[in-house]
């Protein structure tokens, strides 16, 4: 039986090397769940990525 996935951390904290829930390397594995996306070492909602993005600033 396959191990389930969780879901990446919503902030990168810059480790070296990576922690195996880094949102920066899940989206380089390929492994982001459907419909998120990384912005700013955040992992964020497709659709709401400029108003998350905008707030935070």
């Amino acid at each position: 039986m396959a191990k389930q996935q969780r879901m990446p951390k919503k902030k990168c904290c810059v480790d070296k090397p990576r922690c195996g829930r880094c949102p920066l390397r899940a989206l380089a594995e390929g492994t982001l769940p459907p419909g998120y996306t990384v912005k700013k070492r955040r992992l964020v909602k497709v659709g709401k990525a400029d108003k998350v993005l905008g707030r935070a600033a």
